[in-house]
């Protein structure tokens, strides 16, 4: 019988595609289709969730519309308000077959999440659903370091029992009713924070960096930035759009001042920012003080 692997993230999901091609290669008889990889690819840490797995995909078109607003003008081919709709694509399909499924997923909070969806998508099925549990040290490195661990990994999968898979789907239902604007995914547990809960942070984080007196301030690149919101408590990979997207919110705010547009420096250009300190920001107008610099991946 067909298998067909889930995994959240493309990164990821190539990785293992190599991984059970050289599996494959390896022992034939063992190894499952690599073309039978599926990337799970949007990130359900943030925006809404409320209907996303009605018949009629309104929850779908609420997401869409989510990411085109993450998005804004950044992205001329519209990519990542597609996601959504290609996950419940992909999930529609999964239910309507017969494949048993395995789902890989780390102990990351939109891994977990997709690990809960695919529960409840499949939970009428429970035979067919498997698992692979895997450490954030499993997909580290390199792309060839990572499928050569996974590849190793592929015997790990084990069917999901009926108590867990309900325990999952009742626990994706709990999270899609809270609606929160994030997923904060601590002590085996997922609670709602929101999105001011997060500006918060970054503009702590940007003036930790660079005080109001510092003559100069350091650059940070933008998964610096993202890496020590988790550090400080964000509960879930902030990603590169979602940080870009609160960048230019709280520059629209007058809470920071953009030195290039963040649009060309997602591509091609550096870019920086300027935090006003929390003392000012209580007042209007608020006055611009040394910079925290934001540099952008090319």
């Amino acid at each position: 019988m067909t298998t067909i692997h889930l995994i959240h993230g493309e990164p990821a999901a190539a990785a293992l595609r190599q991984a059970l091609l050289a599996r494959e290669a390896a022992c034939p008889t063992a190894a499952q289709s690599a073309s039978q990889v599926i990337a799970l690819a949007d990130d359900l840490t943030v925006g809404p969730l409320r209907d996303i797995d009605e018949a009629a995909n309104p929850g779908a078109a609420q997401r869409a519309a989510f990411w085109q607003r993450v998005d804004g003008e950044c992205n001329e081919a519209g990519v990542l308000h597609t996601l959504a709709q290609q996950d419940c694509t992909a999930l529609a399909a999964l239910e309507a077959g017969n494949a048993n499924v395995v789902i890989w997923h780390t102990p990351d909070a939109a891994d977990q999440l997709a690990l809960r969806r695919a529960c409840y998508r499949l939970r009428n099925a429970p035979q067919r659903l498997n698992e692979v549990r895997l450490t954030a040290a499993d997909l580290a490195g390199s792309p060839d370091e990572a499928a050569a661990r996974l590849q190793a990994r592929v015997p790990d999968a084990a069917p999901i029992s009926v108590l867990r898979i309900t325990r999952l789907a009742l626990e994706w239902q709990e999270a899609k009713f809270a609606n929160g604007e994030t997923r904060r995914w601590r002590d085996n547990t997922f609670t709602s924070g929101t999105l001011a809960d997060l500006d918060t942070q970054i503009l702590d984080i940007l003036g930790e960096a660079a005080p109001p007196a510092a003559a100069s301030a350091p650059w940070l690149a933008c998964d610096t930035l993202g890496a020590a919101l988790v550090r400080g408590g964000a509960g879930f990979t902030v990603g590169e759009p979602v940080v870009l997207w609160r960048l230019r919110e709280l520059a629209a705010a007058g809470e920071l001042r953009l030195r290039d547009d963040l649009c060309a420096s997602r591509n091609d250009s550096a870019s920086g920012c300027t935090q006003n300190t929390r003392a000012d920001r209580a007042e209007r107008p608020i006055p611009v003080h040394a910079a925290a610099h934001l540099s952008l991946s090319r």
